[in-house]
Formats: C-alpha cells, sequence, structure tokens
C-alpha cells in the first residue's frame, strides 16, 4: 500500500483527519484523538496517546511492506493489532459517523 491508499482506507473504515493526521477517537470524547496513523514520506507510524498526553508510537512501517486486506480489514504487516480492542474502536468510530450523518439538519 501506498501513503495515499493508506489514508484512504482509515478515512473509509472509521478514522477521521485530527491535525492532519488519521486518527481515532475516544467514545467519550469524540473530538480528541486517542490514536493516528503519522504518514510519512517513505513509512507509517501508529502512534497512541498516553494518559499523560504524549504521543508513543507502538507500531510503524514501510509502505512496501503493508499489504491492504483482501476482505477489507486491518492492513497486514503496520502492526495495529499490536493495539487492544483497535476493531471495536475502529466500528465505535466508523457507527458515530454514520449516526452523526443521519441526525443532521432536518428541513421545515
Amino acid at each position: 500500500m501506498d501513503k495515499d491508499a493508506l489514508a484512504s482506507w482509515a478515512l473509509s473504515n472509521g478514522w477521521q483527519l485530527i491535525a492532519g493526521h488519521p486518527s481515532l477517537t475516544k467514545p467519550s470524547a469524540p473530538k480528541e484523538a486517542i490514536v493516528r496513523l503519522v504518514l510519512k514520506a517513505t513509512v507509517v507510524n501508529v502512534e497512541a496517546k498516553k494518559p499523560a498526553g504524549k504521543w508513543e508510537k507502538v507500531a510503524g512501517a514501510p509502505y512496501a511492506q503493508i499489504e491492504a486486506d483482501p476482505d477489507g480489514g486491518l492492513p497486514r504487516g503496520l502492526g495495529l493489532e499490536a493495539i487492544p480492542s483497535i476493531g471495536m474502536l475502529m466500528q465505535d468510530n466508523k457507527d458515530r459517523m454514520v449516526f452523526a450523518r443521519m441526525t443532521g439538519p432536518t428541513r421545515p
């Protein structure tokens, strides 16, 4: 996968751009990122926010080592599986985005 393909995958799977990075948010604080992808020129890093507010790199890989999952799941080789409950967090973020669209402004 390349940088654009990875960003597209993330945004279509519940991630949102926060401060220029595809990010996942807390269910209780949907404006605060707790996991983010830092897309650099040749590598991507997965960072998680520590309780003290500092970002910690938990995984990373060159784009050449990352493969798309044929079923649309987590990309292989990136290390997202190292984050506990990443699937639940992604689904919660995705659901919140869908429901936000459904409860948009009503027409008179």
